[in-house]
């Protein structure tokens, strides 16, 4: 389950980025370790530092507003909640009290130059019969991908990596100051290696130190049956490759779903409309539809069909994702009145009237049942629904 990280700040979801930073601080005054000790209070800082560097980040805060999770499953360096330096969000109380994490002598560990890399998005349009049969689509993508100069370590030939001289491995450079909480010890980055503790004087000249380039490559994606517009398939590790040739993310592969010629898509069920002539809903009739799955397929009509019925063929739908199941078909009948009668025609349905005296036009009472059916129609097209 997604976690409330609006809640854990104490925050409306509408907050703005100063409203954020205001109860960040005055939950970090509280919770910080240099103030106090109690481990329950230091696993919640850790919650209440994670959920202010989500919200801050326009991406991840839109992932919680669609009601994901940017942190799920060890999304980033550190893992979530945990990991030295509270999963790399120790930079995010250093940005408001000054470090204060260095001033026990702790620090944190180099992140190092090998990164798990970022996950990619791809859009591929399918049309409806392709979406109910499920398809292979071949697809071009264009991201990032081990160096095959230097297979990701980022050095020259046989040169290697060698530890940083401005920060001695450490990946942060630390400083004294005053802050309101008094004298502490500030740690940043190292501005020279980043954080990574170590430098690279000779790069490859190909990646030109990164362990990675940047490449179009051909990929095939197995789209299952059954799927709709906006979702989407996930390809593990098809993704970027991580700075220093980390581990690479995953390529997600959304589905735009094509509008088709006759048939509408509500879930799992299919419509559409069927215009049958007035004499064949009075005396009933057969029609042929070309269903996405079965093919032509024969629809019942039955004497005496009214405008406005629905004709359902089950199981004609769309297949349900992951399942054997399949859902409906439903045909919207829309009865056709002549216009136009010729002579002979007028003479017949006069002919016809005249053995059926009782049928005459009149108003109906709001309470009777065909009245009521209109009446309900009308106000769902007064009402917008």
């Amino acid at each position: 389950m997604a976690r409330d990280y609006y809640g854990l700040l104490g925050v409306g979801k509408n907050a703005t980025d100063t409203e954020l930073k205001r109860a960040y601080r005055k939950l970090a005054r509280e919770l910080h370790p240099d103030v106090n000790p109690d481990e329950a209070a230091q696993a919640r800082f850790k919650e209440v530092s994670a959920a202010y560097e989500v919200l801050t980040d326009p991406e991840k805060r839109r992932i919680v507003d669609m009601g994901g999770d940017p942190l799920e499953s060890g999304g980033g360096a550190g893992g979530g909640f945990g990991g030295a330096g509270f999963g790399g969000l120790g930079d995010v109380f250093e940005a408001f009290f000054g470090g204060m994490s260095g001033a026990q002598g702790g620090g944190r560990a180099p992140r190092g130059r090998v990164q798990p890399g970022a996950d990619s998005l791809v859009r591929t349009r399918l049309s409806l019969a392709e979406c109910a049969v499920g398809v292979t689509k071949h697809l071009t993508v264009d991201t990032a991908i081990l160096c095959d100069l230097c297979h990701g370590s980022g050095t020259n030939g046989k040169s290697k990596a060698v530890r940083c001289e401005t920060c001695g491995g450490a990946g942060e450079v630390q400083s004294v100051q005053r802050s309101f909480l008094g004298q502490v010890l500030t740690s940043r980055p190292c501005p020279t290696c980043r954080g990574a503790g170590e430098t690279i004087p000779d790069p490859c000249r190909k990646c030109g130190g990164d362990g990675r380039v940047r490449a179009r490559r051909e990929i095939a994606a197995p789209i299952p049956a059954g799927v709709a517009n906006g979702m989407r398939v996930r390809l593990a590790a098809q993704g970027e490759v991580g700075p220093g040739g980390g581990h690479a993310g995953d390529l997600y592969v959304e589905v735009v779903e094509q509008p088709h010629d006759v048939f509408v898509r509500d879930g799992d069920d299919l419509h559409c409309t069927v215009r049958v002539p007035m004499v064949d809903a009075a005396l009933g009739t057969t029609v042929v539809i070309d269903t996405i799955l079965d093919g032509p397929t024969e629809l019942t009509i039955p004497a005496g069909t009214q405008p406005g019925e629905i004709s359902v063929l089950r199981g004609h739908g769309m297949p349900r994702l992951r399942s054997g199941a399949r859902g409906d078909l439903m045909a919207h009948l829309d009865i056709v009145i002549p216009t136009k009668l010729d002579s002979k025609q007028t003479d017949l349905l006069r002919k016809y009237k005249g053995m059926r005296e009782r049928d005459r036009a009149e108003v109906m009472s709001a309470q009777s049942e065909h009245s009521s059916g209109l009446f309900a129609r009308l106000r769902a097209s007064f009402s917008g629904r």
